[in-house]
């Protein structure tokens, strides 16, 4: 972030604002959710928020009381509480379950507590930091629910299902901005890959600095920056994104995306 700060004015804030503040021309460039990509909006080659196997924070919690293989019991899901935090793993968990497994769940939106979530639901999504913790207490989740689940990682599940890279975010491009900036493309893809190589340079610094504001162990946040999250937009990437896109656009989870727009360098 320090290298984008010399050459950027940068600020903070959740990814869903991010995609809304390009849109309305409030902000030129953001790292936005996959699902908020529309053709307007250029994505910047080198850099991603992606996974190639587990991802940890993207969690699917299934009640499965009689026990059933995975496939079987996710078929058999009715019911989903989801933590809306993230559309884009709202779509892929839409996916897996009605594309892949052919289920026909009814979601409801509600506050990313899982005890709470499964009270009254088949299964529930938990996001990020919450998903995290309840890695963390699983134990005591499993304890509270007094039946078995399926603790189903939702990267893991897309990659084996497609063989491709998970992919979260990408960097976005607001039409007209580089020109209004006087600045060329290869210029804005060397910066980003130059702040995306320095953060990986400074991951203890990053572990130190989340410590204190997590209930998680640093080893957990240091292997989930290291191992969990991949980082380079590559073919496979790409690929992904526009299977995602074909995917969710054929179950009605999100508008169809006939092609992706990929800022030339």
């Amino acid at each position: 972030m320090q290298v984008l700060q010399k050459h950027y004015a940068v600020h903070h804030t959740s990814p869903s604002m991010c995609a809304d503040e390009l849109n309305s021309g409030y902000a030129d460039l953001g790292l936005i959710p996959i699902a908020a990509l529309n053709p307007d909006l250029a994505i910047v080659p080198g850099c991603t928020i992606a996974s190639l196997a587990d991802v940890r924070s993207i969690l699917l919690l299934v009640k499965n009381p009689r026990k059933l293989p995975a496939s079987e019991a996710l078929s058999n899901v009715a019911t989903v509480a989801t933590d809306t935090a993230s559309r884009s793993s709202v779509a892929y968990t839409r996916i897996l379950l009605e594309h892949f497994h052919h289920a026909n769940p009814t979601y409801i939106a509600q506050r990313a507590e899982p005890l709470q979530m499964l009270r009254s639901t088949d299964a529930a999504l938990l996001i990020g930091d919450p998903a995290l913790l309840a890695r963390e207490n699983r134990t005591k989740i499993e304890s509270a629910v007094a039946e078995p689940l399926l603790w189903i990682d939702i990267a893991q599940l897309w990659h084996a299902m497609t063989g491709l890279p998970w992919v979260a975010a990408v960097w976005a491009l607001r039409p007209g901005a580089l020109a209004s900036a006087n600045m060329s493309s290869a210029q804005l893809i060397s910066d980003l890959t130059a702040s995306r190589d320095a953060g990986l340079q400074h991951i203890d610094q990053m572990v130190s600095e989340w410590t204190p504001r997590l209930a998680i162990a640093p080893d957990t946040i240091r292997t989930y920056l290291t191992k969990n999250i991949h980082y380079k937009l590559d073919p496979e990437c790409l690929r992904a994104i526009q299977l995602f896109r074909a995917l969710a656009g054929n179950i009605g989870a999100l508008p169809e995306l006939s092609g992706l727009n990929i800022l030339s360098s």
